[in-house]
């Protein structure tokens, strides 16, 4: 079986978020950051969805970060999940780096949806700040495709992603996926993001684990030694660079 990981099309949009959707209801943290960021909201209503995918559109036309891809069954062309990173290849200003939080929502709603989201974004700056990095928002497979390798040729694109680019993949795991990035190679940080029961209307507080792939320009550097040698740029020419 030949799992490709392509970037996603404008007429991939709604089976990919299909793929989003349902992975995200059949996964426990995943349901609730749905009821969260969507409260009140049948995401199933093909109304939804198609408002969803015209929004999805729109952002592609203004976004100069953020790229959707597949990972599809060349067997018969399923697409059997997706995944969306932003790839900045450059330092951005604080202005740059705005937190603009959830637009979408209003009051007690909006309120409950950035006590969520908000400390994501802080870890993000307390590791990286404006350096350049890949950050991978989701992977998502499709519960129907589990199995189907899906998910680890994603993980592993991130590895292909790292490479290329020469910039650390940065990840926000859920912790019934750990397991997934940590047998595909990343490091886990010692940092975790704690949302709080009362937050999420769980009956414990969800521990995200963070975890962080070197490319092979960091010479086995861990993610804290780069960082503490502040951030060397693995992308400057050098006399031994081949064109």
């Amino acid at each position: 079986m030949v799992v490709a990981v392509l970037p996603a099309l404008i007429p991939d949009i709604r089976r990919v978020y299909e793929s989003y959707f349902t992975a995200f209801k059949g996964e426990k943290m995943g349901e609730i950051m749905l009821k969260i960021l969507f409260p009140g909201v049948d995401t199933d209503a093909p109304e939804f969805r198609e408002a969803h995918a015209k929004g999805t559109l729109e952002y592609w036309h203004t976004s100069d970060t953020q790229y959707t891809y597949k990972a599809v069954d060349m067997a018969d062309g399923e697409i059997l999940g997706m995944g969306l990173v932003d790839i900045y290849v450059r330092e951005r200003s604080e202005e740059e780096r705005k937190n603009h939080g959830v637009p979408w929502l209003e009051g007690e709603e909006r309120e409950r949806a950035e006590k969520v989201l908000n400390p994501l974004h802080e870890m993000r700056e307390k590791l990286f700040g404006g350096k350049p990095y890949i950050y991978a928002h989701v992977i998502a497979v499709d519960p129907k495709n589990q199995g189907r390798k899906g998910g680890m040729a994603l993980a592993k694109y991130g590895f292909e992603m790292s490479e290329r680019c020469q910039l650390p993949v940065y990840f926000e795991s859920s912790p019934s996926s750990l397991g997934l990035y940590t047998k595909a190679g990343y490091e886990v940080l010692k940092e975790t993001i704690v949302h709080k029961a009362e937050t999420l209307g769980t009956e414990e507080d969800v521990v995200v684990p963070l975890v962080v792939r070197m490319p092979s320009s960091a010479n086995g550097m861990s993610f804290y030694e780069w960082r503490d040698k502040g951030y060397p740029n693995f992308n400057v020419p050098t006399t031994k660079t081949k064109l």
